[in-house]
């Protein structure tokens, strides 16, 4: 079984030395979705929100967060990151909202911290613009989906082809 590499031989939480590792193009993509009444959704879609455009607001948040995580992640590097993407997809069946993050970078540690953190908070701010109408909003099944690049190489989830 691997070891965690956020302690130390003592147990004491450490930042991990990535000074020697490589420089690597690395991807990572999470994704998380948030499911709402039939009203809600066609509230947000139809554009009728008095705060405004509600998945274009989210789209941004999202980014803005990735580019923060290290702010909010104690032990998580500040990395270069060279493209954040947030892609919300609306299904008007099941009343649900998918959030998909993909980072990327060419790093020395990977970015999985910052696609999670894109889409949570993507995900977050789609609940705060309309919480006013449907406060039983649920946030669920955020997970990574892929990572590529790094000394770990590629994981992909199973079910799923990236």
């Amino acid at each position: 079984m691997a070891e965690l590499t956020h302690i130390d031989e003592q147990g004491q939480a450490r930042m991990v030395d990535v000074g020697e590792k490589p420089t690597t193009h690395r991807i990572a993509k999470a994704q998380g979705f948030i499911s709402m009444r039939k009203e809600t959704l066609d509230l947000v879609l139809s554009g009728g929100h008095k705060k405004g455009d509600v998945l274009a607001v989210a789209r941004v948040s999202g980014i803005l967060a990735a580019k923060k995580a290290p702010e909010m992640i104690p032990l998580c590097h500040t990395i270069q990151l060279t493209k954040v993407e947030i892609d919300l997809q609306p299904n008007t069946t099941t009343h649900v909202i998918r959030c998909i993050g993909i980072t990327e970078t060419y790093g020395q540690t990977g970015v999985e911290i910052e696609a999670f953190l894109a889409v949570q908070t993507a995900l977050l701010t789609v609940y705060d613009m309309c919480k006013a109408v449907d406060r039983g909003m649920v946030i669920s099944d955020v997970c990574l989906i892929s990572k590529l690049g790094g000394e770990s190489g590629s994981w992909l989830r199973e079910g799923h082809d990236n």
